[in-house]
């Protein structure tokens, strides 16, 4: 009881300093709007800045495809050769015959030529572009060899791969396979002579085996340069394979359009000509998406 009395005096004697009192901050009340604002994902931002423009394009070039088709007699437009796609991808595996299967064949069999004679060129140019960086008089010997050889059509080899092979279709992979080395041998080695000397140097120094110094120094950093050289390789290979399978025939997107263009089914060609491309970029985007995941990890 004493001390609640001494307390009051404390407070009630004139002339005392009062204690400082602590002031606590006060959250600020949200403001009553009625509603809540929300903030767009930044992928939803970026996806719609890029693809309004790409739809744009798109639309701009059907409408530039309408207007020619109708000043054309024999261009379909981009109705009619819809309506033609819808019944050709309607059953894309059917057989008839030897020479008369379904897209879905065509592009299976063209795929196949590709990835074999691509393959080869993978297994054979990138090996040959370490050798060929890595040790100068070689790099030398075979520079005006590559030189002559690489400006040369692909469809030039594709007698000589008619001569040698005496069948279509191993004619066809030869054309794919030398068509497609040279990207990958020109950027692999290019590659290997930008690796710093210094590398070289501390392998030389640690005296390193030549497996040691390919595995640990040569291949990590010529990673990327490989990769540049198989992108590009993989565009040419998809390009030349229509040309050749024009020429040998058989089943194949090639051989296709040049038979529709022999029926005179116009349609059809420019369905083919999309298709060739999907996949080509489809390709493409597959190895880009590779390179990133290979150079991230």
């Amino acid at each position: 009881m004493s001390n609640v009395v001494a307390l009051k005096k404390i407070e009630a004697e004139p002339g005392q300093a009062q204690p400082a009192r602590i002031s606590r901050p006060v959250a600020a009340q949200p403001e009553e709007t009625g509603y809540r604002r929300t903030v767009a994902p930044e992928w939803l931002v970026t996806g719609l800045q890029r693809g309004i423009p790409m739809l744009v394009g798109v639309a701009l070039f059907i409408a530039a495809w309408a207007i020619l088709a109708q000043q054309s007699q024999s261009l379909p437009g981009p109705l009619k050769t819809w309506e033609s796609a819808k019944q050709v991808f309607a059953q894309p595996f059917y057989v008839n015959g030897p020479n008369d299967q379904g897209i879905g064949w065509n592009i299976l069999n063209s795929l196949q030529r590709v990835g074999i004679g691509f393959g080869l060129a993978a297994l054979v140019g990138i090996p040959l572009g370490f050798v060929l960086g890595r040790f100068r008089i070689l790099g030398d010997m075979a520079a005006p060899v590559i030189s002559i050889l690489r400006p040369v059509s692909p469809l030039a080899w594709l007698p000589i791969g008619l001569l040698v092979f005496k069948a279509a279709n191993p004619a066809a992979i030869w054309v794919i396979f030398i068509s497609s080395i040279w990207p990958m041998v020109l950027n692999t080695a290019a590659g290997v002579q930008r690796i710093p000397q210094d590398y070289l140097n501390v392998a030389r120094v640690l005296n390193l085996s030549e497996w040691k110094v390919f595995t640990k120094i040569l291949f990590p950093a010529v990673l990327p340069h490989v990769l540049t050289g198989v992108r590009l390789a993989i565009g040419v290979a998809w390009l030349v394979i229509v040309a050749a399978e024009m020429l040998t025939g058989g089943v194949g997107l090639g051989f296709w359009v040049w038979d529709e263009w022999n029926n005179l089914n116009v349609e059809h060609i420019i369905i083919a000509i999309f298709v060739v491309g999907i996949i080509g970029l489809a390709l493409e985007q597959s190895l880009l998406l590779i390179a990133r995941r290979i150079r991230t990890e």
